[in-house]
């Protein structure tokens, strides 16, 4: 009884299926032109923005004295940093990649 209820908590690996294909099969997702990069670049760009508004709003709000926890401010803009320095190193990846593509010769 005990190995039957046990069983039905654990669900089986599924196959792990490639990138290409995980873009295209993603549930909810329509068919587009637009590539697995140019997703993960506006993912990426958003992140920022988002991190960045909630730096300001906590800004704002500690000098209009209505933040209740100071120390989330710090922790907002740390979180903004790391956003920020992920989007530096992946727009640097990508332009290297770039230069390294136009290097070839076909």
């Amino acid at each position: 009884m005990i190995t039957e209820q046990a069983a039905a908590f654990i669900a089986p690996m599924k196959e792990w299926a490639s990138i290409g294909e995980a873009a295209r099969t993603e549930p909810g997702r329509e068919k587009t032109e637009t590539s697995l990069f140019a997703d993960v670049l506006n993912k990426t760009v958003q992140q920022v923005y988002d991190t960045q508004a909630e730096v300001e709003e906590k800004q704002y709000l500690l000098a209009a004295g209505k933040l209740d926890d100071a120390h989330s401010l710090p922790i907002a803009q740390a979180k903004a940093s790391i956003s920020l320095d992920v989007l530096i190193s992946l727009r640097n990846k990508a332009l290297e990649s770039y230069n390294e593509l136009l290097k070839m010769n076909v």
